[in-house]
């Protein structure tokens, strides 16, 4: 009933499976993959025909990540998985980055890529084995792919490189970086580093490439045995006749189009070209020359830049635009910044909160929570659109984890800075990697919010120009156009010691390593001059938190006392916090935080707790206030909730023969704790803090 065929290499001390013809059969191209403990089921369906008028690549991949693969039942009210969480969309946009370029040129064929996790042995993560089969799957599939791709994981620790590391050996880790490609270059990296140097990011790419070799080769077996016949898919032919008539009405006027070096000038030539190039053709001519017409575009841009090494706006191939980097431009926020640079612009906001403010993730590994969020906006203004607002995209999610990744290393420990910290980067302008804008504006924002930063942190977007004949250009700090008309979007983010993110994307069949050593060498240059501008506004963390954010004051408590801090059915906690104004967090181990916007609401707090979980000192004075005036005495709460008796004898030096000439109820006073009896009952004296005072009195005029 089945055919099945089956591939298996040893791979980073652990095994794995390609193994196909058992699940999905109707799919074109389905392949179980198996990484230690750790399946994932990737399939691969494309549509039969192009859907007319179509002018882009309509492919979709999708990574799902099911609760029952770690042995769970979703969490929430609707116990089946709903929308994907942030991570799924994540990988969703990590397999589709190496694989789009890696098709036929030309193919127009609806696509979907699925991989679903269906086991989870908490130690591999699905990320990269979900390369694997994606890769895979199309690769049997006879689908236009110009594959197999490869995909590993690379860690650092003590001058080594690991592959694929497990979760655990991550947590020691000063890289995490994903690599995919093919058999002879680089397609996509994405990594979170703890300021490596250039080098170390260099070799871990060239690790990671080296070890993916043998997958590849495991694909390329498994497709000897079992892929299916090739499509018979041909490159629709280019019109000559065509591309000369459009050639010559739109070349000349398109030229001159991108001497203009202000993005909106510029973007207004370029559509009046192309229009009046459009409006002189046949109505079925159209869709052909829109092609013909980004042909000429790219050909314009990139000619210009290899033989004169002057770009769109004016630029050499090193210099980065003009920047103004502000803090504080919300007076009311915790933290804000606004950074410039050219075209692309961020305002970028900090605010502060408790530990009630973490995120809950409900992941496959289990439940964490998270103290440092980044939401990047991508509002349609940006770039002079209507579009739709409101919407956060795969983009949106994925520009902002980069920039997290950037940040993340430098971040101060939960026990140096006991904030949750949340930041959203509105791009209000973009014309060039508001990603790296981002980056910039984050960490000028935590440092205007007294966030303790290891070192600033700067990013740069770099791009290439490579042509056949082997010229080629890096760019630092690309544009827009650059962006779209180039073959690389190369992002590194770090400060001046070294990475903490890099991030790349290939749209040609990958580049070299020489290629890459440049683009590291110019990234760093402007790196450290970004840094150099941001450093005029502000350098280093302020003193303390503004006034209106949170005041956090940490204690410890012993675990048994955190009940009555709690009380039934945490009657006291609130209490405190109705009544002070305060929150109050409590951690297992006894760790309290009191986080406040007012000295006098934090003082209140922390005073009322360690009146629960201290005991008062036999000689001690304190202020209390009157409770219950009864004929013997008054009663004293002087101590949180611990109330003692100021015997009718003890309220004043001469005899009282009513309590109420002396004290009533509401008053405030002083009491001397004379006695804890073995009931814990206290007797308190006014009468002995008299006395005292005077003794102090008498001994300071002696002196």
């Amino acid at each position: 009933m089945f055919d099945i065929h089956r591939k298996e290499v040893m791979w980073g001390g652990r095994p794995l499976v390609l193994e196909t013809g058992k699940v999905a059969r109707q799919a074109d191209g389905a392949v179980m993959v198996t990484y230690g403990g750790t399946q994932v089921l990737c399939t691969a369906v494309a549509a039969k025909a192009e859907k007319p008028g179509i002018d882009f690549f309509p492919l979709t991949v999708n990574y799902q990540e099911k609760a029952y693969a770690a042995g769970k039942i979703p969490g929430g009210f609707f116990k089946r998985e709903g929308r994907p969480t942030e991570k799924e969309t994540l990988v969703s946009r990590l397999i589709d980055r190496p694989l789009r370029p890696s098709f036929v040129s030309g193919f127009k064929n609806e696509t979907q890529i699925l991989c679903t996790v269906v086991a989870h042995d908490l130690e591999n993560d699905p990320d990269v084995v979900a390369m694997i089969g994606a890769s895979a799957a199309l690769t049997i599939s006879g689908i236009p792919f110009m594959g197999p791709v490869g995909a590993a994981r690379v860690g650092f620790k003590d001058g080594e490189y690991i592959l694929n590391p497990t979760s655990e050996q991550l947590e020691g880790t000063d890289l995490d970086l994903v690599i995919a490609g093919t058999d002879e270059a680089v397609l996509m990296i994405e990594s979170e580093a703890n300021e490596l140097t250039e080098e170390q990011m260099l070799g871990a790419v060239m690790f990671g490439h080296k070890e993916y070799q043998s997958v590849i080769n495991a694909i390329i077996d498994l497709a000897e045995d079992c892929a299916k016949e090739p499509w018979d898919f041909q490159p629709p032919e280019v019109d000559a006749e065509l591309e000369a008539k459009v050639k010559a009405s739109a070349e000349a006027a398109l030229a001159d189009a991108y001497k203009e070096q202000v993005k909106q000038d510029r973007v207004e030539k370029i559509n009046a070209a192309k229009q009046a190039a459009l409006e002189s053709l046949e109505e079925d001519e159209v869709e052909a020359a829109n092609g013909i017409l980004k042909k000429i575009e790219k050909s314009i841009v990139r000619g210009n830049i290899i033989s004169t090494g002057t770009r769109i706006d004016g630029r050499d191939t090193k210099t980065v635009r003009q920047i103004v980097a502000e803090v504080g431009a919300l007076p009311r926020a915790h933290g804000s910044s606004l950074f410039t640079r050219g075209e692309t612009q961020a305002l970028v906001v900090t605010t502060l909160g408790t530990g009630q403010d973490e995120q809950i993730v409900d992941a496959l590994e289990g439940e964490y929570r998270e103290n440092f969020m980044l939401h990047y906006n991508f509002p349609p203004y940006s770039v002079g659109e209507v579009g739709r607002a409101g919407f956060t995209g795969r983009r949106e999610i994925g520009h902002g984890k980069l920039a997290w990744r950037a940040i993340h290393p430098l971040l101060p420990s939960k026990e140096e800075f006991p904030y949750t910290l949340r930041v959203v980067s509105e791009i209000t302008e973009s014309n060039g990697s508001s990603s790296m804008a981002t980056v910039c504006g984050t960490s000028l924002a935590l440092m205007d919010a007294g966030v303790p930063l290891k070192s600033p942190v700067a990013g740069i977007a770099m791009g290439l120009i490579l042509e056949e004949d082997g010229q080629f250009a890096v760019l630092s700090d690309i544009l827009g156009d650059e962006d779209h008309l180039g073959d690389m979007d190369f992002k590194v983010a770090g400060t001046d010691k070294g990475i903490t993110s890099l991030q790349m994307d290939i749209k040609i069949a990958g580049i070299t390593e020489e290629i890459m050593r440049q683009a590291l060498a110019q990234a760093t240059e402007g790196r450290l001059h970004i840094l150099k501008e941001m450093g005029k506004a502000i350098d280093a963390a302020r003193e303390g938190v503004r006034d209106g954010a949170p005041r956090i004051t940490q204690l410890t408590v012993a675990k048994d006392k955190i009940r009555d801090i709690i009380g039934t059915g945490g009657k006291v906690i609130r209490e405190i916090c109705e009544q002070t104004g305060a929150k109050i967090d409590i951690d297992d181990d006894g760790s309290v935080k009191v986080a406040a916007t007012t000295t006098e609401s934090a003082e209140a707090a922390v005073n009322w707790i360690k009146s629960i979980v201290d005991d008062p000192e036999v000689g001690q004075t304190y202020t209390g206030k009157v409770v219950k005036v009864v004929d013997f005495g008054a009663f004293v709460n002087f101590f949180g909730n611990r109330d003692g008796l100021v015997h009718i004898s003890e309220l004043a030096p001469k005899r009282v023969a009513k309590v109420t000439d002396v004290v009533n109820e509401g008053d405030e006073v002083q009491v001397k704790v004379l006695e804890i009896d073995g009931r814990g009952k206290v007797r308190l004296s006014m009468k002995a803090v008299l006395a005292d005072q005077e003794k102090a009195d008498e001994e300071s005029s002696e002196d």
